[in-house]
């Protein structure tokens, strides 16, 4: 387990002990996508609708280095087809965004990322030949191609950079340019299975649509399949209020 690869589930597990709507219906259609060319899409919502609490269940769902299946077993991706094939068979990559733009507030920020990424993933594949000079992405195709196995990558927050840094500054081009490289290039489609990102503005808001055109938006004007993955139906809210007895 690290910090930003193979974390487990016990941060969904937290959230299975307390007040849970079923929302993990999102597992499907996210194991739809794997290996497609609709393998990267981005949910934007407002603050507040589970966005991090979808994240942090696709985590303990993939994750292959823990066994989440009793933490599943009463939900309803359990009586989906997919299920059994995905379930815990991926390495998994999770970002919390604001992990960074708490820490650092200036261009250093980015490099600082990519180490600490590439510092922990190098940790959990020591036996990986991987040269000393190689970049994030090249580390992370070394692995894939010597392993044969593709990542599960998951963002949370991946626009916090976008809202802490004026657009015009040197954070927000190095940035961009990070996401271009990571997730752009043909590189992208032979080391992640998928990627999943959140944040709270669509991507066009910060003008990155040319950098990450090959990404499907789920936004609240246009959501989709993933209308009812966040936030509360009305099904939900009256299902909650006969729970507990109120109006």
């Amino acid at each position: 387990m690290g910090n930003y690869i193979n974390i487990g589930n016990t941060a969904f597990q937290s959230v299975r002990n307390g007040e849970y709507v079923d929302k993990s219906g999102l597992i499907a259609i996210v194991n739809s996508m794997l290996f497609t060319e609709r393998r990267f899409s981005c949910v934007s919502r407002c603050r507040r609708f589970g966005k991090s609490v979808a994240a942090k269940m696709l985590c303990a769902y993939y994750d292959h280095s823990c066994d989440s299946r009793e933490m599943f077993a009463d939900l309803k991706i359990s009586q989906d087809p997919s299920f059994e094939k995905h379930l815990n068979k991926y390495p998994v990559i999770y970002l919390d965004m604001t992990s960074f733009t708490t820490r650092f507030h200036d261009e250093r920020i980015v490099d600082s990322m990519e180490s600490e990424l590439r510092k922990d993933i190098l940790a959990a594949y020591p036996d990986v030949h991987i040269d000393g000079e190689a970049d994030l992405m090249q580390s992370l195709l070394a692995i894939s191609e010597q392993r044969g196995q593709q990542f599960i990558f998951i963002i949370d927050e991946w626009d916090a950079i976008c809202r802490e840094f004026d657009p015009a500054t040197r954070a927000m081009d190095r940035y961009i340019n990070w996401l271009r490289r990571m997730f752009k290039s043909v590189d992208g489609t032979r080391v992640f299975a998928t990627v999943y990102m959140t944040g709270i503005l669509p991507i066009k808001k910060y003008k990155t649509e040319s950098a990450l055109n090959n990404f499907m938006e789920y936004s609240m004007v246009n959501p989709r399949r993933m209308a009812g993955s966040f936030g509360f139906t009305k099904a939900e809210v009256m299902a909650l209020a006969e729970k507990y007895g109120t109006d």
